[in-house]
């Protein structure tokens, strides 16, 4: 484990802090991509001898990160939640493959919202989530006060998770 951890430190310092180029219309917020952040993350992945796949496994997002050499590997994962509609569905795995792959390289990035989900001060781990139990909590909610209480009540890689979701029950609850 030693070897995949000292490559993975070593690619961490080489990106460095990852700048949002792209501009969500609808939240009217910026954000990196994941081809921009697969673009810049694989060719120092390779460099230290990893490899990043990020497969779909038992309704699991998934970034698994491996290790030539030892033939360890390193994944987060993030449980899809059912959408009838393939856009949705498309959408939410394109997030969370962003999201468990910053996650699991503990990657900073500029944050230009108050709810900040950077876990840069973490060793890269597999992220267990329950994100069915966590989005009957949301659903829960009556008011926007006590959405906002519960969602940052959250640990980081919870509010990613069920970020989408908050932001949908945020604009019903107004």
């Amino acid at each position: 484990m030693k070897d995949l951890l000292k490559a993975l430190a070593n690619v961490k310092k080489e990106v460095g802090k990852l700048s949002k180029t792209e501009t969500n219309p609808f939240y009217k917020s910026k954000y990196f991509d994941i081809n921009s952040l697969i673009e810049q993350v694989e060719p120092l992945l390779e460099k230290n001898g990893l490899l990043l796949l990020q497969p779909i496994i038992n309704n699991e997002v998934k970034s698994i990160i491996y290790h030539f050499e030892s033939e360890q590997s390193l994944e987060s994962s993030i449980q899809l939640t059912q959408f009838a509609d393939p856009q949705k569905l498309g959408s939410a795995i394109t997030y969370y493959r962003r999201y468990t792959l910053q996650s699991l390289l503990g990657l900073q990035a500029e944050d230009d919202d108050a709810n900040k989900t950077v876990l840069t001060h973490q060793k890269p781990r597999t992220v267990q989530i329950d994100v069915q139990r966590l989005e009957t909590r949301l659903k829960s909610c009556k008011t926007l006060d006590e959405l906002g209480k519960i969602y940052l009540s959250f640990t980081a890689a919870e509010k990613v998770a069920t970020e989408v979701l908050k932001n949908q029950l945020k604009n019903t609850l107004k």
